[in-house]
């Protein structure tokens, strides 16, 4: 008999008997839960176990689905807004039933056509899978066991004057302060960080790049290395005779500073400069680690 299901998330369910509608999966002490027709794939045979998302359809009854949804219960997700009525707004999360957002739970009244970070779980009084836009009530409070350096996950949650907030391993409060920030973001971006320290009330700071260790780089060595990392062709069109305030404007250093920036990154192979102009990102460049 199948066990620990989970509402709102990917279950591994058993097939136990096919139906014009669709089949019949083995729920547990839940029951049976359908999953319709159009949702079966080719192959499938009474028997199979299969890997489904349950949530609940119009009706509030619990269904399978094979599509994947954008956010599961426990997740955080920038979502787009699709509708909205007296009661809260409506997001798309790629299901055929929208997840909803109820007024208590905005910061401020959502509009339909934009799109909002929010934390996706269960409602306690009614156990609908419902969204919350109110998302620092569902970080951790615990003290985080990282060390400097580790490595993370990171969505973007919202800009500060002090840098842009993040949420750590769907888990913790983190910041990105300006110095450490070389490219573009945007709020619900996901992307992988470094721990720079865990402060004393629990708060993470993060940093966008690993500090090369053996390697002895500036830091505008490794913030020009992360740079050119975010860009589609690892290209960079500035170089040693581009004009001052151009390479201000793009990274916020002096001319001195680039080009001695450069200089590090061209001793340990990290790019290369073609000679129509620019610098270029090669191989070792993309892999580089403290380790190196």
């Amino acid at each position: 008999m199948t066990e620990h299901i989970r509402l709102g998330k990917n279950n591994r369910l058993e097939i136990l008997r096919s139906v014009e509608h669709g089949m019949y999966l083995d729920a547990g002490e839940i029951g049976d839960v359908l999953l319709p027709k159009r949702y079966i794939p080719a192959d499938a045979q009474v028997g199979d176990f299969i890997d489904v998302f349950l949530y609940l359809d119009a009706d509030e009854r619990l269904i399978a689905t094979t599509e994947q949804p954008l956010v599961q219960v426990g997740q955080f997700a920038f979502l787009d807004v699709k509708w909205t009525n007296e009661f809260g707004a409506f997001l798309d999360w790629g299901l055929m039933k929208d997840l909803f957002c109820p007024f208590r739970e905005q910061r401020r009244k959502m509009e339909i056509g934009r799109s909002y970070l929010i934390y996706c779980y269960i409602d306690p009084k009614t156990y609908r899978i419902v969204a919350s836009a109110k998302v620092d009530k569902f970080l951790s409070e615990d003290m985080p066991e990282y060390q400097s350096g580790d490595e993370v996950d990171i969505i973007i949650q919202q800009p500060t004057e002090l840098g842009m907030k993040a949420i750590v391993d769907n888990r913790y409060s983190g910041m990105i302060f300006h110095n450490e920030i070389f490219q573009p973001l945007s709020i619900g971006q996901r992307l992988r960080a470094y721990v720079k320290q865990v402060r004393p009330d629990g708060k993470i700071d993060l940093k966008l790049q690993r500090h090369f260790g053996k390697l002895r780089v500036t830091d505008f060595s490794a913030q020009l290395l992360g740079y050119l990392r975010a860009q589609p062709a690892g290209f960079c069109p500035l170089h040693d005779k581009s004009d001052a305030q151009d390479i201000y404007e793009t990274f916020g250093v002096s001319k001195k500073t680039f080009k001695r920036g450069v200089g590090d990154l061209l001793k340990h192979g990290f790019v290369t400069l073609p000679e129509d102009g620019g610098i270029q990102l090669t191989p070792e460049g993309m892999m580089a680690s403290a380790e190196d």
